[in-house]
Order: structure tokens, then C-alpha cells, then sequence
């Protein structure tokens, strides 16, 4: 069995170009290792639901449920700077787009 390179569409950080981004300033996909999704605002039930909006939209796009490995929480309630920041630690493969490329050439494959 022999195994075939996959061409992936990425940007310079490494996740595939068509990834739905986070459309809020404060929410970020950081560079780091298991690729943290940032949500970050000084309302919990804020951060939560856009984490949850981008998760369905990045679900929809990929076609299949993202491997969300953990969630973390961090919080800061010092007076005058309170904020809530919710991380959704997602596989690098899936950000990268690399089950759509697998499908997309077996469908070819297929098709042949």
C-alpha cells in the first residue's frame, strides 16, 4: 500500500485558507500547539455563545464534527478589567482542512 501526499490549502499559519474564522476582534485562532480558539469578553454567556456559533459554522464547513480535544476557561475579576476567555483546543488536521482533502480524493478516486 502506498501512501499519497495530500494538497492542502493553507495560509501562512498553517490552517486551511476557507476555515471560517472567529468574526469577532477579541477571538483569535492562536498558533500554538492542539491550535486554541480564543473567545474572549467581559460576558461569560457572551464568549460562550460565539464559541458555540463558530464551532457549528467550522462543523458545517469541515462536514463533520471538529475534534475539539478540551475547553478551558480562564477568568479575570479584578475590578475595572474583568474579562472571560474561552479556549476550544482543536486538532491541527481538522483547522487545516485535511478531511476535506481526503474526501475530496477519494471522490475522485471514485469518480475514475
Amino acid at each position: 500500500m502506498s501512501e499519497q501526499a495530500i494538497a492542502l490549502d493553507l495560509d501562512d499559519t498553517g490552517m486551511a485558507a476557507s476555515l471560517p474564522r472567529p468574526p469577532h476582534a477579541r477571538d483569535e485562532v492562536q498558533s500554538v500547539p492542539y491550535r486554541p480558539v480564543q473567545f474572549r469578553d467581559d460576558d461569560l454567556p457572551t464568549a460562550l455563545e460565539r464559541s458555540a456559533a463558530w464551532l457549528r459554522s467550522a462543523q458545517q464547513w469541515l462536514g463533520e464534527p471538529l475534534d475539539v480535544i478540551a475547553v478551558h476557561l480562564d477568568y479575570d475579576d479584578r475590578a475595572g478589567r474583568p474579562y472571560y476567555e474561552v479556549k476550544l483546543l482543536c486538532n491541527e488536521e481538522d483547522l487545516a482542512g485535511a478531511p476535506i482533502a481526503v474526501r475530496a480524493r477519494q471522490s475522485h478516486s471514485s469518480a475514475d
